[in-house]
């Protein structure tokens, strides 16, 4: 965990309720004797392990899944995972994740709806990335780079090492710490509230930890060993520092917590530039599926109306580009401001605008050479376009060329354009691959609602309130799971009832009250009293 301080911009009750419940259950007898954080001076003990560690984690974890700004947004998601995969593979072959933590930590990452330039590791392997970041990147190696340095975090151990050398009572120090973010967040004081944490509940679980400068140099080195393994330009990260100096000096507003959290030193740059040797520095160029990306996240970190509005814009008083000697670089930048008009002005619903910027952005392409994965992205946007004016068949259409893809992405939008169609064939034939993709990953909280929906749309109630049961326990909300498993229950009793599936929910149900009745064992080790309650 580190602190960051972001912009005072709404009120976010989900971030007072992380505070809350981390206070709740660091600070109460339950939680002494579930978590044991370390005495003073021993840098990671037995106490504060690998798997004592990771259980923190899931903890914090189940307070961001329920939040708004928790997003997933299959496109990004799978770009981020991409670049996060092979740096943990990277990891593992120099040896820096262990057995024990390659087995029991979560190596997760996840996206955060959050106009600010920020990214953290939380205890047990996951790190959060907020769209602001990939919004500002230039290229997938300077993004790679932040990644690289967070995933050093975890593989070091730093998150223990911090809390073991916080104070001599490290355990009231941390919920004091929590106590006042709370107050902080509830004054509704900008100056109050920057010195701890607004926003979301994912810049609110990093705020009681900060690294002290040599964990973040260690993250620096070794995370620039992990960049150039991976295959990364090992200049990305010079790049990245210089990026962020150069923003954080134009734009001093607060919009840079990565800068607070980890503070750009003069020997922090110097070091980067060195460690690239010799060679001359070429900042990474960008490519297409980076920019688009980058475009996407611009128009997905902040949801306002007026900030979509600025996005169709975006494009406008850009020439056209007439050949490819107009230039890479500008056509980048067009391409990545005609597809940022267009999905904006999908979110505003002019459709009419939004078919002309895509057009634009298909030329644009064109001009300064086709790849595969610029492609793609266009035409999964030009089917949420269809998706939009409820015209399934032109969506299904814009997929076609993608038939033979076989991913998660692929699979959404497909229910999501079903769930638009007028025919039940579609939904039916969507309701049976979300139900495959599930029961290989059953923890995927979209999948699961899609899927519940899917089967709504077909009449198919308690196939539905399943789907909605196992998308609540995905997310970590066992109360919710389990009332929606037993009000299936309750309806298979009708005579027409589908009793295969009333007997999968029978068994879902038994299993996750007796995985609640655990957890509130762990959370009272003195006897569960009467009526307790898992917190939501």
């Amino acid at each position: 965990m580190k602190r960051s301080v972001g912009l005072m911009r709404r009120p976010h009750r989900g971030a007072i309720s992380l505070l809350a419940a981390l206070v709740l259950n660091l600070g109460s007898p339950a939680a002494y004797a579930q978590v044991n954080l370390p005495a003073l001076g021993d840098a990671v003990s037995q106490d504060m392990d690998v798997a004592t560690e990771r259980r923190i984690g899931d903890q914090v974890m189940r307070q961001i899944r329920p939040d708004p700004d928790f997003l997933d947004d299959p496109l990004l998601l799978e770009y981020v995972q991409t670049t996060w995969a092979p740096l943990v593979q990277a990891a593992l072959q120099m040896g820096n994740i262990g057995d024990e933590t390659q087995d029991r930590f979560a190596w997760e990452i996840f996206l955060v709806r959050d106009r600010s330039i920020n990214a953290f590791a939380l205890p047990g392997g996951f790190v959060g990335v907020h769209l602001g970041l990939i919004a500002m990147t230039g290229s997938r190696d300077e993004l790679a780079s932040v990644l690289a340095h967070e995933l050093s975090h975890i593989t070091q151990r730093h998150i223990a090492r911090r809390i073991a050398g916080d104070s001599r009572n490290s355990m009231l120090a941390l919920a004091g710490l929590l106590a006042g973010l709370i107050v902080a967040s509830r004054s509704g004081s900008a100056d109050v509230a920057n010195a701890a944490i607004v926003g979301s509940q994912a810049a609110a679980a990093q705020a009681s930890l900060s690294f002290s400068r040599d964990m973040e140099r260690e993250a620096d080195r070794v995370g620039f060993a992990v960049l150039s393994q991976a295959g990364f330009a090992p200049s990305g990260m010079f790049s990245m520092f210089e990026r962020m100096e150069q923003a954080n000096h134009l734009m001093d507003t607060g919009a840079y917590p990565y800068l607070r959290s980890h503070p750009l030193t003069t020997e922090r740059i110097g070091d980067a530039r060195t460690r690239m040797g010799t060679d001359p520095y070429t900042r990474p160029e960008g490519a297409a599926e980076h920019m688009l990306m980058a475009a996407r996240a611009r128009v997905l970190m902040d949801p306002r109306a007026e900030a979509w509005t600025h996005l169709q814009n975006y494009d406008a008083g850009a020439r056209e580009l007439r050949s490819r000697s107009g230039g890479a670089s500008k056509g980048l930048e067009q391409l990545g401001a005609r597809y940022a008009s267009a999905l904006a002005s999908i979110k505003m619903r002019d459709f009419a605008r939004a078919e002309n910027a895509l057009r634009s952005a298909e030329l644009t392409l064109q001009l300064i050479g086709r790849d595969a994965a610029s492609e793609r992205l266009l035409h999964y946007l030009r089917a949420e376009l269809a998706q939009a004016r409820a015209q399934a068949a032109d969506g299904f259409a814009a997929l076609r060329p993608l038939a033979t893809e076989k991913s998660r992405a692929l699979l959404m939008q497909q229910a999501q354009l079903a769930l638009v169609d007028s025919s039940p064939a579609s939904a039916r034939e969507a309701a049976e691959a979300l139900q495959t993709f599930v029961s290989i990953h059953p923890m995927d909280v979209s999948a699961w609602t899609h899927l519940g929906q899917l089967w709504t749309r077909l009449d198919q109630p308690l196939r539905s309130l399943r789907a909605q049961g196992e998308a609540r326990a995905a997310m970590g909300d066992l109360n919710g799971a389990i009332d929606r498993l037993r009000s299936g229950l309750r309806q298979s009793r009708g005579r027409d009832a589908d009793q295969i599936e009333a007997a999968v929910i029978d068994s879902r149900l038994r299993t996750l009250t007796y995985q609640r009745r655990q957890m509130l064992e762990d959370m009272y080790p003195r006897g569960v009293p009467p009526g307790a309650e898992l917190p939501n």
